[in-house]
């Protein structure tokens, strides 16, 4: 690592939320560049900076700054420059040379020490002195915070968040429990343990513990969905996962029952330990569905029957039986679910719903879970569809990562009907918080498919909305005469029952391509996409063709996968523009995908005339600019532009190839997919299912056809721990 000592000359940019910083530096009577987080840097100031050197194209060489340490001034012109650079609220450069003439070499101590004498210098009030002394001990402070955390790795970005949750008395905190910083969006018990480790404090040190055993749920949650775990198996996983006593794990758990961070519920043989947080989420939605499950309005059927056949009339569509007696559920139930596969005409019945209650002058709200999920629905319903979180107004926050809500509770959303699609990815944090914002008065229409995936978030909503049998649900199995000719929809349903796919009709839409090798097939995969599917059907290879696959590890998974792919895609021309992060490099023009909810992500639209917050998990765009200068990349989201600094290129990943997990709720034009041996929990029936309900034009399959029935075969269902279906039955 080397090593720049100079003076700041000027700061080029900065961003004030996590102190990312390009500035001009003199040393040695020449000027530099340098990048990196600074936070509070401003001109005059002198800093050591340790970093390396780096050649930019378009900008030259730049210092590339790892660490660096605020140097305080120390002869009288250099405090004179200093307080002179705007550093201070009312302190410019003349009133920095009064400072220094009055005090000379003191005049630092003097601010921080005895700030009322500044009171001795006409025009500064005690008012003035007091905000004047206020700044510079938040300099001084911060600067202590960020050599503290420097100690440990922590990047500066992140000791800023820290210093913003808890204030300058975040070192002492810190240093008697470091795990106090699992608070801060960003300070993972990974790095609370290691900072833990390096103050050789023991491994059963309480705090680690109670941090640990936290962190075993909440991994729970957000890798495999259980909103609890049975107490034996959060005990086990604790134990290994912290490497301390059995007995320890057990008290530990008793102490955090007693304080009321976790809830202890029994189920039918065995103990569920929840993290609060999805308990009450839990016991929310089952309470307020009850609720609406006892309310049933008197409708004239009679009537509502000419109201459907209004509606045929003007849309020529004629509704099956079962489509009917969803309409009329919609009508006579305060909540309903319909579900039903591909093909079955959701899309009729919910247009159906939105004839007759405009008509009606009702006021309904649309909304999915995701912005391409909300997309579709917005173009096949002809009225504007909102993902659930733009409906709900999702809030930036500050340090948690957690997520707030302008609409809630106490500010409702104003509407007669809600209709919500693709209710299989709703998890249970998210249907809490739209229940509570949805008023009593409204009717709740939920829309999915219980045969895809389950959510990516914790609990199973959809399926044990409908196991439980507490809310009106209307199952469509009919598949109707056009859906009947697309090979996809066929398949779907095949599959689902357990019966191979018809593949190979030269005039349909469903392809298997045999290949036993896997090289060869990952070789294969690349040209369809690049070749034969677009001289072929005229589909464009980036942006309509898109790689689903079971597993992220592996030839065939999405690493090795979008590594070749952007190799035959989107391959390095020279002097293109890239940016690198963690060994993944982004180029102008890649598919990417937001692998992480970001809530506080910024957002414009229309050249900035929108503008909003929040990137979710699966929201797949494209780079469209890279700029060196401020350290920053682009990526348009279906027209919405985010900007990610340099330092938050962790939270992207290419997306030429994608889990099926991650796909859900989005549609392609086309869906290629490997068919190779893996791990048998991701070789399922739904998984696959999931994967090709995804086309909307053209499935490939490639690879071996035993494995193709082995997915076929395999209806084992992961397990998923959640206790909503039991709420939802007890009255």
């Amino acid at each position: 690592m080397e090593q720049l000592k100079g003076m700041v000359e000027g700061v080029i940019y900065e961003n004030p939320a996590n102190g990312y910083t390009v500035c001009d530096v003199s040393s040695d009577g020449k000027l530099y560049t340098l990048t990196g987080y600074m936070p509070g840097l401003s001109e005059g100031e002198t800093i050591v900076a340790f970093g390396e050197w780096k050649s930019h194209p378009e900008y030259g060489e730049q210092f590339n700054v790892l660490q660096f340490q605020r140097i305080m001034p120390k002869t009288e012109s250099e405090i004179e420059l200093y307080l002179g650079s705007g550093i201070l609220p009312h302190v410019g450069r003349s009133t920095a040379r009064k400072i220094v003439e009055r005090f000379g070499k003191d005049a630092l101590d003097i601010i921080e020490n005895q700030p009322d004498r500044l009171c001795e210098i006409k025009g500064i009030s005690k008012a003035k002195a007091d905000e004047i002394y206020k700044r510079y001990v938040e300099q001084i402070g911060l600067k202590k915070i960020i050599i503290f955390f420097q100690r440990f790795d922590v990047t500066p970005n992140l000791a800023v968040k820290a210093y913003k949750t808890f204030g300058e008395n975040i070192v002492a905190l810190a240093t008697e429990n470091p795990f106090v910083l699992t608070a801060v969006d960003g300070f993972t018990f990974k790095i609370c343990d290691r900072m833990s480790g390096e103050m050789n404090l023991p491994k059963n040190f309480l705090p680690r513990i109670y941090s640990g055993i936290k962190s075993v749920l909440l991994n729970s949650a957000y890798l495999n969905g259980h909103t609890f775990l049975p107490k034996m198996t959060l005990v086990g996983q604790a134990k290994l996962f912290l490497e301390v006593e059995t007995d320890e794990i057990e008290d530990a758990v008793s102490d955090l029952v007693m304080q009321g961070e976790l809830i202890v519920e029994r189920q039918d043989d065995f103990d569920a330990v929840y993290l609060k947080l999805f308990f009450d989420a839990e016991r929310g939605v089952a309470q307020r569905l009850r609720d609406m499950s006892g309310l049933i309005y008197q409708v004239d059927r009679a009537e509502t029957e000419e109201l459907i056949l209004k509606a045929e009339a003007e849309t020529g569509i004629v509704l099956a039986e079962a489509q009917k007696e969803a309409v009329f559920a919609a009508f006579e139930n305060s909540a309903m679910v319909i579900t039903g596969g591909p093909g079955t005409g959701k899309t009729t019945i919910i247009n159906t719903i939105i004839n007759i209650m405009e008509a009606q002058g009702k006021t309904i709200a649309l909304a999915a879970p995701t912005g391409r999920a909300a997309k579709r629905m917005t173009e096949v319903s002809g009225m504007e569809a909102k993902t659930i979180h733009r409906l709900l107004e999702n809030m930036p926050s500050e340090g948690s990562g957690n997520v707030y809500f302008a609409k809630n509770e106490n500010n409702q959303l104003d509407c007669d009907i809600l209709i919500v699609d693709e209710m299989s990815m709703v998890d249970i944090l998210l249907m809490n918080s739209l229940l509570l914002a949805l008023p009593m008065k409204a009717r709740l229409i939920m829309v999915g498919d219980c045969d895809q995936l389950p959510a990516v978030g914790a609990g199973n909503v959809l399926r044990d909305i409908i196991d439980s049998e507490s809310v009106e649900c209307i199952k469509l199995t009919e598949i109707f005469r056009q859906a009947k000719e697309s090979m996809i929809v066929v398949n779907a349903h095949r599959i689902n029952k357990g019966q191979m796919p018809y593949c190979n009709d030269p005039d349909n839409d469903f392809f298997m391509l045999s290949c036993n090798d896997p090289e060869l097939l990952c070789e294969t995969i690349a040209d369809l996409c690049k070749n034969r599917i677009p001289k072929s059907y005229g589909f464009d290879s980036i942006s309509q063709i898109q790689v689903l696959t079971p597993t992220r590890k592996t030839q065939i998974g999405v690493q090795s996968l979008n590594g070749l792919l952007q190799r035959r895609l989107n391959p390095e021309m020279p002097k293109s523009a890239k940016a690198v992060s963690g060994g993944c490099v982004f180029r102008m023009g890649d598919k990417v995908m937001q692998n992480k909810n970001n809530y506080n992500l910024e957002w414009t639209r229309y050249g900035g005339i929108e503008k909003g917050t929040g990137v979710f998990n699966g929201d797949v765009g494209f780079v469209t600019d890279i700029n060196y200068l401020k350290k920053t990349l682009t990526v348009t989201y279906d027209e919405k532009e985010v900007v990610y600094e340099f330092g938050m290129l962790e939270e992207i990943e290419l997306a030429y190839a994608v889990t099926v997990h991650k796909s859900q709720g989005s549609e392609f034009d086309v869906v290629i997919m490997p068919m190779f041996d893996t791990h048998r929990l991701l070789m399922t029936r739904n998984l696959l299912y999931t994967a090709i309900t995804r086309a909307k034009k053209l499935v490939v399959l490639v690879g071996k056809e035993e494995i193709l029935k082995k997915f076929v075969d395999n209806d084992n269902i992961q397990c998923r721990y959640s206790g909503l279906r039991d709420k939802l039955i007890i009255r």
